[in-house]
């Protein structure tokens, strides 16, 4: 039958595309029902989340904010009467293809605000939802970029190293409370967030598949399947760990 979420809550952030849209498909295929939030529209993921099966609504958040986070979470009580996992995925690039010393501030900011200040409010205002549930899970969304570093994108990387640090401190502080906290650590993801790098220009493409020993990119689904364990029961014994969905591109 496979890994089953049948009358779990799960809330997804950057649902609207790529990683997390994906993960809300994953998700729901495997019985939960699924709160959407992004700053874009989720329209077309609740259609496919219903299509397969599911059930979902949508909020519009920005997680930088921490009114939009509280609120996605009490949307998802209000609606749902619970919550018992939650998929922190939202991010954006960062100062992409710039030096640190030719990179602006507010890029740097942005990075900042949405990778990692997201995270953790999401995650202040998630934990007392999992608590009041009798415990959960959460996966929050880092890098291959939280293990090694990338040039060219000091803040990415900063913010994908400290969503790990983060990540780890609340797996401690929520042991024994019944909250499990892993981070995913995907590769080369085929996602409109990579193609703002690659222009959709397969010579480009072909410079970022060169570093993946498997030579190819990741489908969303492939991480998607790797968030799934995580926040299911399979993964009990888990937590603190940034499990790396890579094609062997660390281990060179």
């Amino acid at each position: 039958m496979g890994i089953r979420l049948d009358d779990r809550v799960a809330l997804v952030t950057g649902a609207a595309s790529g990683i997390g849209a994906a993960a809300a498909v994953e998700l729901a295929t495997a019985g939960a029902r699924v709160v959407l939030a992004d700053v874009q529209d989720c329209a077309e993921v609740e259609r496919m989340v219903k299509d397969a099966g599911g059930e979902a609504i949508t909020v519009h958040a920005d997680v930088s904010r921490a009114a939009d986070a509280q609120a996605m979470v009490e949307c998802a009580v209000s609606h749902f009467g619970r919550l018992d996992c939650a998929f922190n995925n939202a991010g954006v690039e960062g100062m992409a293809e710039r030096e640190i010393h030719q990179a602006d501030e507010q890029a740097w900011d942005d990075a900042l605000a949405v990778n990692l200040k997201g995270v953790w409010l999401s995650m202040k205002y998630e934990i007392p939802a999992l608590l009041a549930a009798g415990g959960g899970a959460i996966v929050n969304g880092a890098s291959v970029a939280a293990l090694v570093a990338f040039d060219k994108n000091g803040s990415y990387v900063a913010s994908k190293h400290a969503v790990l640090g983060l990540t780890k401190t609340a797996a401690l502080e929520y042991a024994e409370q019944g909250i499990r906290v892993n981070a995913v650590c995907p590769g080369v993801v085929r996602t409109p967030f990579l193609e703002r790098f690659t222009g959709g220009v397969p010579e480009v493409e072909a410079r970022y598949t060169a570093i993946v020993p498997m030579a190819r990119m990741a489908a969303p689904a492939e991480i998607a399947k790797a968030v799934l364990w995580l926040l299911s029961p399979e993964s009990s014994y888990v937590t603190g760990h940034p499990l790396v969905v890579d094609g062997g591109l660390v281990a060179r």
